[in-house]
């Protein structure tokens, strides 16, 4: 006699962030269905279609059950099942001779957006196994925020959605399609029900510009210019917050004298935003106490993401929007166990200065390795060799910029472990591939060390395939074989309970309870100033020529040269579909979106000869890749928006799944990067197209 439908509270995992609170229905050990808890602290019962059906990501036939060895050519998708200690031991014998020939220093722990409890353990089996080599793609997402935020006013400003606030900014960001770090839609559209105002910065009318008070459609690559024009207005208009800026800014004379360049007639030029409408939306934000600024990572996107990160703070610096409610705060942790700690940092002192990037000279706090230097470190030796990889949660071969060099530079290296759901294009490169328990097929804790001031519960609700493991579990038991034991737990379980241990909770009191919030404490800077060397926001940085930094932010023209052969701007957005290159074989989201579709204005389209659903071949100077016309004015003329993150799961296993065919990062380089973060150009490349 089967079960009655057994309802679990958790939090929504490995889409995004994640983040929202679900009630999810169980019988008979399956999910039956999957809804919004009301009681859900970010997201108050709101849920999206991409979470609902997140169940059926653990049931397709074709998902990973039993480690595989490969069996043929690296990348021919011939594979021999092995068990799970052949598993482990073939990896732990292939990473130590590594080790005991170059160095650990040699072998790059990869990751991709954080997931869970996870993605700190595999710090932690870097550190401890002696790399300081963590590859992950913080270079294009959110640790440009934060490191610069940290630069410039001592914390990273998390837009306060939670307390009222009479503005909303949001700046390439699109939370009602994807959210960023549990920044939930639905806490946005709270607030403009109770009365707040929106504006919208945004290359393409979403759904949310259509709403807006405000859209400034600004032509993609060209944010910086866009900030410093707001800066421009809100100070030749004294518009600004006198008070705060007289006792807790550094730099302000420096910056008025550097941004009367930026007018909006100038900045009009660059952005196609009319001069005016820059006018009302600085005005609006300035006059709007408090307004919360909440900005995509899009702007992370172009090789001037120090400059469009630095504006955007000496933006909510210079209002008075910093710790305010209702403003960008600073979000204070609960009583948990540090990261710092949970890593076990202190076993590797000389990280920073050791880690591949050091060697670029990135700037300082940014505690992973950008992907193009982990690739010029393989296929070139600089500054020192690479020669072996274990990621998980990532897929670098579609999501990387430049996937031809990381196909060479996988291609090249000795050996590669890689822990997966399902077979991707990554994963058929690997030597061992490790078949992973998924979100509701293990105990895990969210939101942790994402600067948010919150962990949010995910207990396991059904069982997983008998030899699907946990992360944390395979990386507990990887790290008893190469390092030593004593430093893993008998039981990978233990890591939950080490975070809450602090606050007095075992991990299953922590779920009872469902998340955990740390204090707010706005305008602590009245007691203490700022955590920066001057103790204040530092719009112009103090330590500029110590780290060889800009000391103000600028707009030096467009991230790539204009080019008359390609007359176009590419960009790209994230779709509500899908997580990057993730889930293409769940079968209710590809139906939603069966191809991978770039958008192109009408004028444009028709000056090709292009029509709707037509196959478009799309080129840049770095390559080529074909995808579907979507004709539509969301986008300007001169902008076509491409999809990201496409590979075929139905295609050969022996061409890797076909990514070459349709994948963005077959149009992007590596050949030019941002200094500060290593970060490629992922928006406004020229480009050109043409009907297959």
């Amino acid at each position: 006699m089967s079960e009655e439908i057994r309802w679990v509270k958790t939090h929504c995992a490995r889409n995004d962030h994640g983040g929202c609170g679900l009630l999810v229905g169980v019988k008979d050990n399956q999910i039956v269905q999957i809804k919004g808890d009301p009681d859900g602290y970010l997201n108050h019962g709101y849920t999206c279609y991409k979470g609902r059906v997140s169940a059926d990501r653990l049931t397709h036939p074709d998902r990973l059950k039993y480690p595989l060895k490969r069996a043929g050519k690296r990348g021919e998708g011939k594979w021999q099942r092995i068990s799970w200690e052949e598993a482990l031991d073939e990896t732990a014998n292939n990473l130590l001779p590594i080790k005991e020939k170059y160095g650990a220093k040699a072998v790059g722990f990869g990751v991709g957006m954080p997931k869970g409890l996870e993605h700190f353990v595999l710090i932690r089996l870097a550190n401890i196994f002696g790399s300081p080599n963590v590859i992950a793609s913080q270079d294009v997402c959110h640790a440009p925020r934060e490191v610069t935020g940290v630069h410039t006013c001592g914390f990273y400003p998390v837009a306060d959605l939670q307390n009222p606030t009479n503005l909303i900014l949001t700046w390439g960001s699109n939370p009602l399609a994807t959210n960023e770090e549990g920044q939930i839609g639905s806490l946005v559209l709270e607030n403009i029900k109770k009365g707040a105002k929106l504006i919208v910065v945004d290359p393409r009318r979403t759904e949310l510009a259509a709403r807006a008070d405000l859209w400034l459609q600004l032509i993609p690559g060209t944010g910086p210019a866009l900030a410093l024009g707001f800066l421009n207005v809100i100070i030749e208009e004294s518009l600004y917050d006198k008070e705060f800026v007289d006792n807790y800014t550094y730099g302000f004379s420096d910056l008025v004298e550097h941004v009367k360049q930026y007018t909006p007639e100038k900045v009009a030029e660059i952005t196609s935003v009319p001069a005016d409408l820059i006018r009302q939306a600085a005005r609006m934000y300035a006059a709007a106490k408090p307004a919360a600024l909440q900005w995509g990572n899009s702007v992370e996107h172009s090789v001037h993401v120090f400059d469009h990160t630095r504006a955007l703070v000496c933006l909510m610096a210079i209002t008075g929007n910093l710790e305010v409610p209702g403003g960008n705060v600073n979000a204070h942790d609960p009583k948990i166990m540090g990261l710092g700690e949970f890593v076990k940092a202190k076993l590797i002192p000389t990280k920073a200065k050791e880690m591949i990037s050091a060697y670029h000279g990135i700037i300082p706090r940014l505690m992973t390795v950008a992907p193009a230097y982990f690739r010029k470190a393989v296929l070139e030796g600089v500054p020192y060799p690479v020669r072996g990889y274990y990621g998980m949660c990532t897929n670098p071969l579609v999501n990387w910029a430049d996937s031809k060099v990381t196909y060479d530079a996988f291609m090249s290296l000795d050996f590669i472990a890689i822990a997966e759901i399902f077979m991707t294009p990554t994963a058929a490169m690997a030597d061992i591939v490790f078949p992973v328990a998924h979100q509701y097929e293990m105990n895990d804790i969210g939101h942790y060390g994402i600067g948010h001031g919150m962990i949010l519960a995910r207990p396991k609700i059904v069982d997983p395939p008998e030899e699907c493991w946990p992360d944390m579990k395979i990386m507990n038991e990887l790290g008893k074989r190469v390092s030593p034991p004593e430093l893993w737990h008998d039981d990978y379980e233990e890591f939950l309970e080490d975070v809450v241990k602090p606050a007095g909770l075992t991990y299953q009191e922590f779920v009872a309870k469902g998340y955990l919030k740390g204090p707010d404490r706005f305008r602590s800077y009245l007691e203490k100033g700022f955590r920066t060397p001057t103790g204040k926001v530092e719009l112009k940085l103090s330590v500029a020529e110590k780290f060889k930094l800009k000391p103000l932010p600028e707009y030096s023209g467009p991230p790539e040269e204009k080019d008359p052969e390609y007359p176009l701007i590419l960009m790209s957005a994230k779709t509500p579909n899908y997580l990057l290159s993730s889930y293409r074989w769940v079968e209710k989201l590809r139906q939603r979106e069966p191809h991978p579709y770039v958008d192109i204005h009408p004028e444009t389209a028709n000056a090709y000869g292009i029509k709707d659903g037509d196959n478009v071949v799309i080129e840049t100077k770095y390559g080529e890749i074909v995808q579907v016309a979507r004709i539509t004015d969301i986008v300007l003329p001169q902008v076509i928006s491409a999809a990201i993150g496409w590979w075929y799961p139905e295609g050969d296993a022996a061409t890797q799944y076909e990514w070459r065919k349709s994948n963005f990062n077959m149009l992007t380089s590596i050949s030019k990067l941002g200094k500060e973060f290593g970060t490629p150009n992922l928006k406004n490349i020229p480009c050109r197209i043409r009907k297959q």
